[in-house]
């Protein structure tokens, strides 16, 4: 039942926030000046007929964050007609020189078959990739589909501890509700409600999506009802003094 709704959670979170808000957060601390800057500004107002007309020379120069944004305009089709095919073109462009986000979204166009023949093994390949990098969106996916044996993914929750947990201690509410998850069912890691209740409880302050919030909230407090007052008060001193951490 928990892996149903955790999966039911996971395709929700892909639909509502993926190209939304991770998109622009990977790319905030980019070293970004003149023109480049420019263009950003330009596609965080919205205005994306401007947005287009700048990427679209430095990302045919081989700026691999012009490429970025340029297939996503391409991907959600601001400014443009949508089309996938021209969206994936320039995320890999963009990923062949290594650009993490680029290789995640460039996975998540084969995992979906848009714009390219669906193909787990290469979504896979390219989400690793990203994955490698430290990116937080990557090793979430990598975690939940070692969790679940989904996408062509054999389950292994060693494997699933491992990348949920890079991607929760960077602040990944996903990947911090499943890890609670994997404590709370003893699943790759020793049963530890504490443990379960830390991070149910972080997913839950901060969810971007009511469902996530909601998940992860009563998830949270159907295990408190197990634990002891003084086990109570020691996951809130966890998850009061957590901070995030940054990979690489």
């Amino acid at each position: 039942m928990a892996l149903r709704v955790a999966c039911g959670l996971f395709r929700l979170w892909l639909a509502a926030a993926l190209t939304a808000w991770l998109m622009v957060a990977a790319v905030t601390g980019a070293a970004i000046a003149g023109p480049l800057e420019d263009a950003r500004a330009a596609h965080g107002s919205g205005d994306y007929a401007t947005a287009i007309r700048l990427f679209r020379p430095m990302a045919e120069n081989g700026d691999a964050i012009a490429q970025y944004y340029l297939g996503d305009l391409y991907d959600k089709g601001r400014g443009v007609p949508q089309d996938y095919a021209e969206a994936t073109k320039w995320y890999r462009r963009s990923a062949e020189q290594g650009f993490s986000l680029a290789q995640h979204l460039l996975g998540f166009m084969y995992l979906q078959g848009h714009g390219v023949p669906q193909d787990y093994a290469e979504a896979l390949k390219w989400i690793r990739r990203a994955a490698d990098q430290g990116l937080a969106a990557s090793e979430a996916w990598l975690g939940f589909a070692y969790r679940v044996g989904e996408w062509g993914v054999p389950q292994d929750h060693t494997q699933a501890i491992k990348w949920l947990r890079r991607a929760a201690e960077q602040g990944h509410e996903l990947a911090q509700s499943n890890l609670g998850f994997a404590y709370r069912d003893g699943e790759g890691v020793p049963q530890d409600y504490v443990q379960a209740h830390m991070w149910l409880n972080l997913a839950a302050a901060q969810a971007k999506l009511v469902a996530g919030r909601n998940i992860a909230g009563e998830a949270r407090d159907s295990i408190a009802a197990k634990m002891s007052p003084a086990q109570i008060a020691e996951a809130q001193r966890l998850a009061r003094e957590w901070k995030p951490k940054r990979e690489r």
